[in-house]
């Protein structure tokens, strides 16, 4: 993997939990516009809609560069529009990134002891 496909990862790791911190802010906006005069659902929906936005590009260009299966790709959209999901999203995708960038060292340093080898 390279480090372009490792930095698509990051990137859609870094907005996850964001997306779904505002999902929840948003859902208890909600109940509070009908429950009391505070209404925040104007700010937190444009919020939301922004990281939402992001998370959508970032996904897709992460797999377009991962190359996920299409099965893996449905399960991460699927959990940016689930309430909780992003935080699921996260996870997986800090063990995915880290592997990710360790595939990219140990392939570096490979290559370094191939040209000291022939030298």
């Amino acid at each position: 993997m390279d480090i372009k496909t490792a930095s698509a990862l990051r990137r859609l790791r870094l907005v996850s939990a964001p997306e779904a911190v505002s999902f929840l802010l948003l859902l208890v906006c909600s109940v509070l516009k009908r429950t009391t005069d505070f209404n925040a659902v104007p700010v937190m929906g444009a919020v939301h809609g922004i990281l939402f936005i992001l998370y959508v590009i970032f996904w897709a260009d992460a797999w377009n560069r991962a190359k996920w299966p299409l099965r893996t790709a449905a399960l991460y959209f699927l959990l940016s529009v689930l309430p909780t999901g992003g935080f699921f999203a996260e996870r997986r995708l800090r063990r995915e990134t880290e592997d990710a960038v360790d595939a990219v060292i140990a392939s570096r340093a490979r290559q370094e002891q191939d040209g000291v080898a022939k030298a």
